[in-house]
């Protein structure tokens, strides 16, 4: 089915595009069309669908597009019903996520294709929009390169854009010769306060809760803010496959430059994945076959002279020791049948046994003074549905699974008949056994029922959380369980189980994580907090998008970090702040199509000289503003719209 919508748009600020309510009314089962963004900066568009009654959109699929880039967009329908979170990506296309709940395409009331809001008026060619049982196919790439040989984006320019390979060897080696020490004198060797001894040292990274405070302590017994980087490593995660026509320079048969894709992402197929690195490329041509030594070296002295004293997650382990770290489990625990997306079936003895097998990975660096903790996993899916209420999923669940007979259990041991129940939430089930088919929405039945679901939900969150908990203790009792990295508080249930953590973990973008923060404490969760991650991009630099908070310079991202960090650091819970990330991403995406100007440093290792000053400006205050010492700065930068998905 053709759909009237094509044609050169001008699309406000604000957002703009088009209505496909067809979807509502056919079978089709992908969205195709073809877009051109005429910007010099990436876009995010959105397919939002809404329900009878919404005020806001049940259901957004979110993606992003290069700019000048014909693109060929292929929308699968099917994600709709919300089973996905990362569907991934084809060539031309930047990361798609679907966010909200799910939809019925018959519920649908109004659909439609926006821009995301941007800075300014936006230009964008839209054409040969369709209905179609057949997907589109990826485009073909432009004719023009776009990435130089040292991975720069060839149409911009910007200052600290390297003009050619010797002076980028030339300054990658100045950086190498760096001193390896922090610049602050009454820093311990550890990165802790020198002058902030507050308890006997156990010879392990631990917490204390002083005069309303909460600190960590480094293994000396003296104060320790956590402060670094995620993902201080040289990896192989430029996406290149059906791309390689653009690259100025792509190497062949050199392993260590050029990876197969480790991993699956999503379910859109893309071919096999190709990976390549362009730091490790030009530490290559910089060190030759040492260059891993040399590196290694130079980013540990790089992070320290900025006054930073954690390698955040997802760093190289080859890195550990060299300065303190946090790491993750290797594998959280699953079971085979999901009840939703990533939440596994917790109630049964496969969750059980897979979650000691998982804390064996811990066994190897139980005795390891410079581990700070690990987290138990990052950012899990099923939780970025707002209101999720996960004894529904259970119920909406054909299967039979553990989960479900312990509703059950709990139902009849709270009903003891199925007149009690059937009067408490207005059903009328004939018995117990009836609530084995899969029912919808069965929060939705009544007041009772809601509150009844959510409190078992909390039973099956605490059972998410301690499971896996205590089997981490029992193989490592020296380090600190620093929690779940949730990507932000949807719902106050996820606070279940926090007593089995060390540290509470969230990551916040935010101009200022103050009430973030404050969110965990109005939850009565009595323990620090670490923010495992939080990043700013601008537009001046080489990258075509900013990430998820945007300022207007390299210099207004150095002040939103210090307006950031300070102020996290001025909250009496908060002991730790992890940048992400220490480099940029690759300006054609990453494995999931992720291509943010976010870096400490750039793609040819160079510090964003702006932020570096200001990251050590904040380090040398943070000692004193976390202590109460010294207020957080005040001096906060305009913040710009997201160019981000």
């Amino acid at each position: 089915m053709k759909l009237n919508h094509n044609g050169l748009m001008t699309l406000p600020a604000a957002g703009g595009g088009f209505e496909v309510n067809e979807i509502a009314k056919t079978a089709e089962r992908y969205l195709n069309l073809t877009i051109t963004v005429q910007e010099e900066h990436s876009m995010a568009f959105e397919l939002r669908a809404y329900g009878k009654g919404d005020e806001k959109a049940r259901v957004v699929v979110r993606f992003g597009l290069m700019p000048k880039y014909r693109t060929h967009v292929c929308l699968d329908l099917n994600w709709l019903d919300g089973h996905i979170l990362f569907p991934g990506h084809i060539p031309g296309e930047l990361k798609v996520v679907c966010h909200g709940s799910r939809i019925d395409r018959k519920e649908i009331v109004r659909a439609e294709i926006v821009s995301c809001e941007a800075y300014h008026d936006v230009q964008v060619l839209f054409e040969d929009v369709e209905l179609s049982d057949t997907p589109r196919q990826a485009s073909e790439a432009p004719a023009e390169k776009l990435v130089d040989e040292m991975g720069q984006y060839m149409p911009k320019q910007w200052a600290g854009k390297m003009p050619d390979l010797a002076a980028m060897k030339e300054a990658i080696r100045a950086q190498a010769a760096l001193p390896n020490a922090y610049p602050f004198a009454d820093w311990t060797s550890w990165g802790g306060h020198a002058g902030m001894k507050l308890a006997e040292g156990t010879g392990y990274f631990s917490k204390i809760k002083k005069d309303g405070r909460w600190y960590l302590l480094d293994p000396e017994g003296c104060a320790f803010f956590s402060a670094g980087p995620d993902c201080v490593i040289a990896r192989c995660d430029g996406r290149v496959d059906g791309l390689e026509q653009l690259l100025a320079w792509l190497p062949e048969n050199d392993p260590e430059l050029v990876e197969p894709m480790d991993r699956e992402w999503g379910e859109v197929p893309r071919g096999a994945g190709k990976m390549m690195s362009y730091e490790r490329a030009n530490l290559k041509r910089t060190f030759g076959e040492n260059w891993y030594e040399c590196w290694k070296s130079m980013v540990v002295s790089q992070l320290k002279n900025m006054g930073m004293n954690t390698l955040a997650n997802w760093s190289d382990p080859a890195l550990y020791g060299r300065m303190p770290y946090v790491t993750s489990l290797e594998r959280f625990p699953e079971t085979g049948h999901k009840i939703f997306r990533d939440f596994p079936d917790v109630l049964s003895p496969e969750y059980r046994q897979d979650a000691e097998t998982c804390a064996q990975a811990l066994l190897a660096r139980r005795d390891d003074p410079w581990m700070i903790g690990y987290f138990l996993r990052n950012e899990p899916g099923w939780a970025f549905v707002n209101d999720l209420v996960i004894a529904d999923e259970v119920l909406r669940d054909g299967e039979n699974t553990y989960c479900k007979q312990g509703l059950l259990a709990w139902l009849r041991e709270k009903y003891e008949d199925i007149a009690a129940l059937n009067a408490a939430w207005q059903t009328d089930f004939a018995d117990f056994e009836a609530l084995n088919r899969p029912i919808e929405k069965a929060s939705a039945f009544s007041v009772q029922a809601e509150s009844d679901l959510r409190a078992f939900s909390a039973v099956l969150i605490r059972a998410y959380t301690e499971i896996p908990s205590s089997a981490c203790r029992r193989a490592d009792p020296n380090h600190m369980i620093l929690g779940m990295r949730w990507a932000w508080i949807s719902d106050p249930v996820l606070a279940s189980g926090w007593e089995c953590f060390d540290v509470f973990s969230i990551n916040c973008y935010a101009v200022d994580p103050t009430s973030a923060i404050e969110r965990v404490n109005e939850l009565n969760v009595d323990l620090p907090v670490m923010i495992g991650e939080f990043h700013f991009g601008a537009q001046d630099s080489g990258l075509t998008a900013t990430g998820l908070e945007a300022v207007a310079t390299q210099k207004d991202r150095g002040r939103a970090y210090r307006y950031y960090c300070e102020h996290a650091a001025a909250h009496p819970m908060c002991v730790g702040a992890h940048y992400f990330q220490c480099y940029d991403q690759f300006v054609l995406g990453r494995f999931d199509g992720e291509n943010y100007n976010i870096g400490l440093f750039d793609i040819c290792l160079q510090p964003y000289h702006d932020m570096a000053q200001a990251v050590q400006a904040c380090s040398e205050r943070m000692y004193d503003i976390h202590a109460g010492k010294l207020p957080p700065t005040q001096d906060k930068p305009e913040s710009l719209p997201m160019i981000a998905y």
